[in-house]
């Protein structure tokens, strides 16, 4: 695959990369084939397969940043449990929100090959949450979860975040576009990350900085691979 992304694409902050579906969620234009493939598939299958979250800008991901850095968000540890801002240091306020929400500029969801995936008729009258729970075992999405894990593959998807490394906690709902997402990733650099996270107003900011590098390493690129 040649040259996918330019910087802005990269960064969630050009959209011109993208397609809109009739459900206005927007795809990398490359992803829109084989994600309708998937969804064929899965329908075949009985599963009526959508997209709960797909493209987020930088902005967007940036106001949820803000929002769970400023307690205006609820903000869970790595077991889901409700977090209290007032007890933790900004370290750990950090690494909280690392574990759940990504860097504005650093969402894989800016690229457009990246999709939150659910089967509404599976939640039989209840709220998604996007909690790995819902997806495991007994959880309404159990269903889906087997099949996604028996066939994504096919399609040329993967699971990004299938098991904890310590980085991102699991996301079993979270699929990624192989090929397109290999290219993108092997151009988010931490020196393009920097550029634009030092010209945007972010909750620590400083602290984010300082340690971007080993941010880099354990959020960003420790992720599962295909």
């Amino acid at each position: 695959m040649n040259k996918t992304f330019s910087h802005p694409q990269i960064l969630g902050q050009s959209q011109s990369h993208l397609v809109t579906l009739p459900d206005n969620h927007q795809l990398h234009r490359l992803v829109i084939n084989d994600w309708q493939a998937l969804q064929q598939a899965a329908k075949l299958a009985g599963i009526n397969l959508q997209i709960a979250s797909s493209y987020r800008s930088f902005e967007r991901q940036l106001a949820i940043w803000n929002n769970k850095a400023s307690g205006k968000r609820q903000l869970n540890d790595r077991n889901n449990q409700a977090l209290n801002l007032d007890q933790l240091t900004q370290q750990q306020l950090l690494d909280a929100i690392l574990a759940w929400s990504a860097l504005p500029g650093a969402s894989r969801h800016h690229w457009g090959c990246e999709i939150d995936v659910y089967d509404p008729d599976m939640l039989a009258g209840q709220q998604l949450q996007l909690e790995p729970w819902e997806y495991q075992a007994s959880g309404p999405m159990a269903p889906l979860g087997q099949w996604l894990d028996n066939n994504l593959a096919t399609f040329g998807f993967y699971q990004p975040y299938r098991t904890d490394k310590g980085g991102v906690a699991i996301e079993p709902w979270h699929i990624s576009h192989i090929a397109v997402s290999s290219q993108a990733a092997k151009q988010l650099s931490p020196s393009v990350l920097e550029s634009a996270l030092s010209h945007c107003d972010i909750e620590l900011k400083t602290l984010i900085l300082s340690q971007l590098s080993a941010i880099f390493s354990q959020y960003i690129n420790n992720v599962d691979l295909p």
